[in-house]
């Protein structure tokens, strides 16, 4: 299978309302999570570059959304929802973007939905994931930060996570920014969506 060559990778541009997006013309991978999932982490990782995605020590900074063109295919990094020290009105904002985004005409050759494997789902996994689902949009879990958990306790986790979101395990990778595990399988899995 041709790989995606992540060398290139490189940030597209960043936008603020929906009316600014780009036309939709090359496959997407778009990115979702809640605020402090480790979203810029894992695409730092995806893209093998430390600072591409700025990381920030401040959950909710990613109040735009966030083009990275890679070989030919866009990744769409969309602002973390559910972080509580921002005003409603910008809380809204963002909610607006990410609707936005999914109801236009674009390729949504697969979905992203990051959810940290070290908590139950919560409220707006479930809801993202419903959506996902409701949409019929293709998607895959992807469970962030297991290097804070022991292999059992991942697998447990995993399970748990499976029964509460409804999803099946083959939907699912367990991975790590700080040791890499599951970014191989989780970039041949992105491959596989978009060439």
């Amino acid at each position: 299978m041709a790989l995606i060559n992540y060398q290139l990778a490189r940030f597209e541009a960043s936008y603020g309302t929906v009316e600014q997006l780009p036309e939709p013309t090359t496959p997407e991978v778009a990115v979702a999570g809640r605020s402090n999932v480790g979203k810029s982490s894992l695409l730092n990782k995806v893209f093998g570059r430390k600072n591409l995605v700025k990381v920030s020590a401040t959950p909710g900074k990613t109040a735009n959304i966030n083009f990275f063109e890679v070989d030919g295919i866009r990744f769409v990094d969309l602002p973390g929802y559910g972080y509580a020290k921002v005003s409603m009105k910008e809380r809204e904002r963002w909610a607006n973007l990410i609707s936005g985004y999914f109801d236009q005409e674009r390729s949504f050759n697969v979905v992203l939905s990051l959810v940290d494997i070290r908590h139950e789902a919560q409220k707006l996994d479930l809801e993202m994931v419903g959506f996902l689902k409701e949409q019929g949009l293709p998607f895959l879990v992807v469970l962030t930060k297991a290097d804070k958990l022991s292999r059992g306790k991942q697998n447990q986790q995993a399970a748990l996570l499976s029964r509460q979101l409804g999803v099946p395990r083959d939907r699912m990778i367990v991975t790590s920014s700080e040791t890499g595990q599951g970014i191989d399988e989780l970039k041949s899995r992105i491959a596989e969506a978009c060439l």
